[in-house]
């Protein structure tokens, strides 16, 4: 650049008078001025090294490097016209400097130009950077497209923008294309990734976009959304598309009343701490100035990861909850109790549970054991000790259940529906609700797996639907829902739309760059398998047993009314299911949840299973996995 610059000056000088005459070489002009032509250069390069020109890394120069440029060439023609004047020239004329100033932007300026241009191009053409499309001209768009240049994974080619005025204009050097020419841009230029640069658009657009770009071979990232940006995350940390994003769920913001009453300044403690949806709801009660939080949890690693998280939140956030990490069984009654009492727990949200329903399917014993004793151990301890509210996290699966998991979680609903019966201080509630995305049983991270290693994508059913929701709006509304509580309520709530999970896939797969093979496209790259249901799954969920349900205070709760079973009924079956357990009887133990549970109807294939003798050989109630 030095060397450029000291060969573009004189020529800018030149330029300078040929334009002020009008003459390609006006050599008796020029020949009173030959002095200009040596000490410019000479000038030029010290003024523009003390500016700091030969310091910016030109393949990165932007608006500051010809802010630069312009300063020094409008020095340059200020001496030059003071030297002209200082010395006397009697024939230079005036407009030289202004033309000289001129010349020399574009010359110096444009040489950079040239250079870093040239430079992006052996990039994009020798380097093996991808061509990407960024959708979204705006200022995260820009600030995406530079920092993209400065890598060296993707090269940027252009802008896709849903606002008319920006088509066919340029931005950051770059067209502007209207989305619908996605599937021209793609062939055209090479595009294998689109980049997601809207941070701060709703859900419900970013669905719509999504669905569009699903139309096209090509694999979508996204940045970080606004709050993420906000609290750090940095703008190049691209990813694959959230599922959420997939579903346009719009969450609604929570009652702050609602959250605060069940925890601010008391002592709440949350079984099964270190699973998807009690570690989330951790993170929520930590946000809300509760006086302790007390994490019970049976395994050593999750609640050790939970308590490392929580406690450096709580330290970024300089505040001085404590937490308290309780290893334990929510089998074990003694240390449950003890644990109440050395706490003075005030708030129990149960969230401990075998929730995976094959597994539950072929571990019967241990699934009553864990989702519907466990239940009723915490919730006597609870009652006992004066704890203020109990809420139990149930399922959408305790509705007609046809599977074990559902009816044991029914059952549990059932045990905690007795004891607020009896009317005492503690407020038993339960909250119903549908899968939640990213949990250790999600179909979604299932999915990607399998994408990421080349298919197939396992659904179990083409029509199978399920309800989704994010673990954190799950968590939130579990919270807000127990505070509205008045003893023995069933709350629901609002899942949105059931999803069909072949949809889903399908989906997932376009979005991550691939094709779906089937017999209309059999050179597609991920083919979609039906092994077929596995036990105890139902095509579609619910989440209300009857038709009785109320609004709350909240949009997406509902209160429903639904029928239990009377004391002098549930005791003996429990009594019954205790000797189940002692003598590993599990047909014994199925029998009793269908005896206590409405609805509960098992699949054939299960009850052959059971009927063959496998159910009472093996210890526990376990038996071969059946596979369809």
């Amino acid at each position: 650049m030095v060397l450029a610059d000291f060969i573009v000056l004189p020529i800018a000088i030149w330029s300078a008078f040929a334009l002020r005459f009008s003459d390609w070489w006006p050599v008796g002009k020029m020949a009173e001025a030959w002095w200009l032509f040596v000490a410019t250069p000479v000038v030029g390069l010290l003024v523009f090294m003390r500016l700091g020109l030969y310091r910016a890394v030109v393949r990165f120069m932007g608006a500051q490097a010809i802010l630069a440029v312009f300063k020094g060439v409008v020095v340059l023609a200020v001496l030059m016209w003071g030297a002209a004047a200082l010395f006397g020239l009697p024939a230079f004329p005036a407009a030289v400097p202004v033309n000289f100033a001129l010349a020399a932007l574009v010359y110096v300026g444009g040489s950079r130009l040239l250079v870093r241009n040239y430079y992006h191009w052996l990039i994009r053409h020798y380097m093996n950077k991808e061509p990407v499309l960024i959708y979204g001209a705006g200022g995260a768009g820009v600030q995406l497209a530079a920092a993209l240049y400065g890598g060296a994974e993707y090269v940027p080619v252009g802008f896709l923008d849903d606002d008319r005025g920006l088509w066919k204009n340029t931005v950051s050097g770059m067209p502007v294309y209207d989305p619908s020419r996605t599937s021209e841009l793609i062939r055209s230029e090479g595009v294998t990734h689109v980049l997601l640069a809207l941070p701060s658009i709703s859900r419900t657009e970013r669905r719509r976009i999504l669905e569009r770009l699903a139309e096209h071979a090509v694999h979508v990232k996204t940045i970080p959304s606004m709050p993420e940006l906000v609290s750090g995350e940095s703008l190049e940390a691209l990813r694959d598309v959230d599922p959420e994003d997939l579903l346009g769920r719009e969450p609604v913001p929570p009652v702050d009343r609602l959250v605060a009453s069940s925890i601010q300044n008391k002592v709440v403690m949350v079984s099964g701490a270190g699973g998807s949806i009690g570690s989330e709801i951790c993170r929520h009660v930590l946000l809300n100035s509760p006086k302790a939080l007390v994490l019970y949890e049976l395994s050593e690693f999750a609640l050790y990861s939970i308590e490392q998280e929580l406690l450096k939140t709580a330290a970024d956030r300089g505040g001085d909850v404590p937490v308290y990490a309780m290893l334990g069984s929510v089998l074990d009654c003694t240390r449950v109790k003890r644990i109440i009492a050395r706490f003075g727990v005030q708030t129990i949200y149960h969230a401990a549970a075998y929730k995976h329903v094959p597994m539950v399917e072929h571990n019967v014993l241990e699934g009553v054991r864990n989702n519907a004793l466990g239940t009723q151990v915490m919730a006597e301890a609870a009652l006992e000790l004066g704890v203020e509210r109990f809420v139990l996290i149930s399922t959408d699966k305790a509705v007609r259940p046809t599977n074990v998991m559902g009816a044991t979680k029914r059952l549990a609903e059932l045990i905690l529906q007795e004891l607020a019966r009896r009317g005492s201080g503690t407020v038993f509630s339960m909250v119903r609700f549908g899968n939640v995305l990213g949990s250790s049983g999600s179909v979604v991270p299932l999915f990607r797996r399998q994408i990421e290693a080349g298919g197939p994508v396992t659904v179990t059913h083409p029509d199978i639907t399920r309800f989704f929701m994010t673990i954190p709006e799950a968590a939130s509304l579990v919270i807000q829902a127990g505070s509205m509580a008045n003893g023995g309520d069933v709350f629901v709530l609002d899942m949105g739309e059931p999803v069909k999970i072949v949809d889903l896939a399908r989906r997932m797969i376009q979005l991550m760059g691939y094709e779906v093979r089937s017999e209309q496209n059999p050179e597609g790259d991920i083919a979609i398998e039906f092994p077929g249901l596995r036990p105890g799954e139902k095509l579609y969920e619910e989440l209300l047993i009857g038709t009785n349900v109320v609004g709350t205070d909240h949009p997406k709760i509902m209160r429903a009314h639904e029928t239990d079973l009377p004391a002098e009924v549930l005791n003996p079956i429990l009594d019954k299911m205790h000797m189940a357990l002692e003598v590993h009887d599990s047909a014994m133990a199925r029998a009793l949840l269908q005896e206590a549970v409405s609805g509960f109807s098992p699949s054939a294939v299960d009850v052959d299973w059971l009927q063959s003798g496998m159910g009472e050989a093996d210890p526990g109630g376990s038996g071969p996995r059946v596979m369809h």
